[in-house]
C-alpha cells in the first residue's frame, strides 16, 4: 500500500535533532510558555517577513482568536469561502457572527474576488480567504476590495506553510495569517498547534492577551480570555523542521510537477496554477466525474488516496439550523463530489509516485 502521508520518515530523517530538542525542552523542567516559544515565535515571524507571530493551541483556535482580536462578534458577518474545510467557518460561528459563503473560482478551488462584492453588507467585518490546497488566494484582488470598504483579511493559511504570492511568502500580505500545525501539515508539530502572523502590533497584543486568559499578568485579567497556549514542546520540534521547510517544500513542488506532467491525458481534471501563485502542493487534488469509483479502485490496487472534502460545510448537520439549501452554491456541491487527493509529501518516493500515475490511468475508464 502506498500510503496518502508518510509521517513516520521526517522522523527518522531528523532524529537527532528531534531528539535533541524534545530532550531539551524535557530537561528544562519548563512546560508552559517560555524560551521555546519565544524563540520559535520570533524564527516563524521571520520566516513569513511579518513582525509578530503569535503561538496558539490550534489552528481553529488561531483563526477563532484572530477574528476576536478584530472585534468580530454577535450578528457579525464574516465572508467565507462554500469551498473549505469547516474549520473555516466554525471560527466564525464561535464568535456569534454568521458566516457569508462565496462560492470559488472553478480553476483555483480558492474563493472567488469578482464575488466578493455582492456579498458584503452593512453587517460585513472581515474577508476570509483560505489558501486551499496550498496554493494561494487571489490576494490583490481580496486586499482591495476591502480597502474599498473598510473590511480586514484575516487569510486562513492552514495549508500554505512557504507559499508565496507575486514572489513574496504568505504571512503579512492582509492584517492577519492564521496557522495550523497539525501534524500532517506542511510544517507539522507531533500534536495539535497553530499560530497568527501579522504586521499589526495592537492586535498581536491582544492576541497574546486574549489566548492567556485575558490575562498578560498572572491573575490579572483585563478581558474574557481562552486557554489557547503553543507549548514548549511542540514549539521546540517545530523550530526543528522550520529549518528543512523549505527543502521538503522543493520535494512537493518536485513531484506534483511530475505528476503534472505524467497525467496529461489520463482522464483526470488536473490542478491549475495561476502564474502569480507559487503553491506548496499540501494536497495534489484532481477532479474526475466517477470520483467515489476511482478512489475505490485505486485503493484496491494499493493506492491510498483522500477526499478533501466530501461534505461541503453548508451541507453539513452542524449547520442544518441556518437555512442553506443543499443545492445551494453549486460549485462547492460539484468540487465535493469531484475532487480526490493523490498522495503527496516530501517522503514520497519517486517509484511510488509513479505507481500512482499507473495505477491511477489504469483505473481511469473511458466514461470516468
Amino acid at each position: 500500500m502506498i500510503p496518502f502521508l508518510d509521517l513516520k520518515t521526517p522522523y527518522f530523517e531528523l532524529k537527532q535533532e528531534l531528539d535533541d530538542a524534545i530532550a531539551r525542552v524535557v530537561s528544562s523542567g519548563w512546560f508552559i510558555g517560555g524560551e521555546e516559544v519565544d524563540q520559535f515565535e520570533v524564527e516563524y515571524a521571520s520566516y513569513c517577513g511579518a513582525a509578530h507571530a503569535i503561538g496558539v493551541a490550534n489552528g481553529l483556535d488561531a483563526l477563532h482568536l484572530a477574528l476576536r482580536a478584530m472585534d468580530v462578534g454577535a450578528g457579525d458577518e464574516v465572508i467565507v469561502p462554500s469551498n473549505t474545510y469547516i474549520a473555516t467557518w466554525l471560527a466564525v460561528t464561535q464568535c456569534g457572527a454568521i458566516p457569508v459563503p462565496v462560492e470559488p473560482d472553478e480553476r483555483t478551488f480558492n474563493i472567488n474576488p469578482a464575488l466578493l462584492e455582492a456579498a458584503i453588507t452593512p453587517r460585513t467585518k472581515v474577508i476570509l480567504p483560505v489558501h486551499l490546497y496550498g496554493q494561494p488566494a487571489d490576494l490583490d484582488h481580496v486586499l482591495l476590495i476591502a480597502r474599498k470598504h473598510g473590511l480586514r483579511v484575516l487569510e486562513d493559511g492552514a495549508q500554505a506553510h512557504g507559499a508565496r504570492y507575486k514572489g513574496e511568502r504568505l504571512g503579512a500580505h492582509g492584517d492577519a495569517v492564521a496557522w495550523s500545525f497539525y501534524p500532517g501539515k506542511n510544517l507539522g508539530a507531533m500534536g495539535d498547534g497553530g499560530a497568527v502572523t501579522t504586521n499589526d502590533t495592537q492586535l498581536a497584543d491582544r492576541l497574546r492577551v486574549l489566548r492567556n486568559y485575558g490575562s498578560r499578568v498572572k491573575y490579572v485579567n483585563e478581558m474574557q480570555g481562552y486557554n489557547s497556549r503553543l507549548d514548549p514542546l511542540q514549539a521546540a520540534i517545530l523550530r526543528v523542521k522550520l529549518a528543512h521547510l523549505d527543502k521538503w517544500n522543493e520535494r512537493r513542488k518536485l513531484a506534483a510537477a511530475q505528476y503534472l506532467k505524467d497525467l496529461i491525458g489520463s482522464g483526470v481534471v488536473l490542478p491549475y496554477v495561476p502564474d502569480w501563485a507559487d503553491p506548496v502542493w499540501h494536497l495534489f487534488v484532481v477532479r474526475c466525474a466517477k470520483r467515489d469509483a476511482l478512489h475505490q479502485r485505486l485503493a484496491a490496487s494499493g493506492v491510498s488516496t483522500l477526499i478533501h472534502y466530501p461534505i461541503p460545510p453548508h451541507r453539513q448537520e452542524a449547520y442544518a439550523d441556518a437555512g442553506w439549501q443543499v443545492n445551494e452554491f453549486p460549485l462547492a456541491n460539484q468540487m465535493a463530489d469531484e475532487v480526490l487527493s493523490l498522495p503527496m509529501g516530501p517522503h514520497l518516493s519517486e517509484n511510488q509516485r509513479q505507481q500512482v500515475v499507473v495505477s491511477l490511468r489504469a483505473n481511469v475508464t473511458a466514461d470516468d
